[in-house]
């Protein structure tokens, strides 16, 4: 049985429940159109789609600052969209373009924009963990109410960074708090088969934090989960491992076949595709008409456009780019 952190259930208003829709909305259009660029042949590399994961994200996201950090891995487009970091930047960092975040030399599996709180995007399983540690120690030596949040798969969870991690920030009481984003597979291998508990957030016993096992496509509940973690680190009181139990839909990366995906399982997976079914939530709660999300879709759709164009339209870095940002300038004596 997962403990859960000892705070009352918020319920959203009408104004964050528009706001995770329109973030979602940002994520999913963003992916939809890098995708059709790759298959079209327009653009190369890897890419690791989060398409069905959105609200994993811009849930949690929903209750940080600015000056909040972030840890992401490889699959993380959603983690730094909900983060705030700007279309634009995104599109450039992710083709390679002098523009980008990171002046187009991280990629997409790199990506790092410290101005919007997004720290770390790792592409080694689990290494963003520990990472997330420092910054949540770093916050609690300056005296700050700043959080960490660390985002990861469950195949994670079974490497020794995790554990070693949780471990410490337990000790420490550091405000971070772990987000482990099940997809149910570990690359082409379902969680069944390679992780010991039916539940990750059960491991948190194990340290002395809690946990809790959330729907990750319901945006309300993870919305819920996510501000009780956080009020639980801003106050001093520690760390918390929330499991967001949640689906990917085009595999581990891009050209997967998913042979190894039972095809009923991601129909049905597909199916309860949850941006759309927000959306119908929205307008049978009364939150929002048709014709108002239909205007934030098309907003978003037109963010998407204008990022990618001019992505697309935007230089290569020099190659005297490849002599900077290698050493820390030297300071003169």
């Amino acid at each position: 049985m997962t403990a859960q952190v000892p705070y009352p259930a918020a319920e959203p208003d009408a104004k964050v429940l528009l706001e995770l829709f329109t973030n979602a909305t940002r994520i999913k259009l963003f992916d939809e159109k890098y995708l059709s660029l790759m298959k079209a042949g327009q653009i190369g590399g890897m890419y690791y789609s989060p398409r069905g994961q959105e609200f994993a994200a811009v849930s949690v996201a929903q209750h940080l600052r600015p000056d909040d950090y972030v840890v992401t891995i490889y699959r993380g487009l959603h983690d730094q969209i909900a983060k705030g970091v700007p279309l634009r930047d995104l599109w450039a960092e992710y083709l390679g373009k002098a523009v980008g975040s990171c002046k187009g030399k991280g990629g997409p599996m790199h990506v790092t924009s410290p101005e919007h709180g997004l720290m770390v995007t790792t592409g080694v399983v689990g290494s963003g963990i520990p990472i997330a540690n420092g910054l949540a120690l770093s916050a609690q030596l300056r005296g700050t109410d700043q959080v960490a949040v660390t985002n990861f798969g469950d195949g994670a969870s079974n490497i020794g960074a995790f554990h070693e991690a949780l471990n410490l920030a337990s000790v420490w009481k550091l405000p971070v708090i772990f987000v482990c984003q099940n997809n149910q597979f570990a690359e082409y291998t379902p969680l069944s088969e390679g992780t010991s508990v039916a539940r990750i957030a059960d491991r948190a016993a194990a340290y002395g934090m809690p946990g809790e096992t959330v729907d990750g496509n319901d945006p309300v509940a993870m919305w819920q989960a996510a501000g009780r973690a956080v009020d639980r680190a801003r106050r001093g009181e520690g760390p918390t491992l929330l499991e967001a139990n949640t689906f990917r839909f085009n595999g581990h990366l891009v050209g997967d076949q998913q042979k190894y995906m039972p095809k009923e399982l991601l129909k049905e997976a597909m199916e309860a595709d949850p941006v759309p079914r927000f959306r119908a939530r929205l307008i049978a709660d009364e939150v929002a008409t048709e014709v108002e999300l239909a205007a934030i879709e098309e907003q978003a759709a037109a963010e998407v456009a204008d990022a990618a164009a001019y992505a697309l339209a935007a230089d290569l870095p020099d190659t005297a780019e490849l002599d900077t940002d290698v050493y820390a300038p030297e300071v003169a004596a």
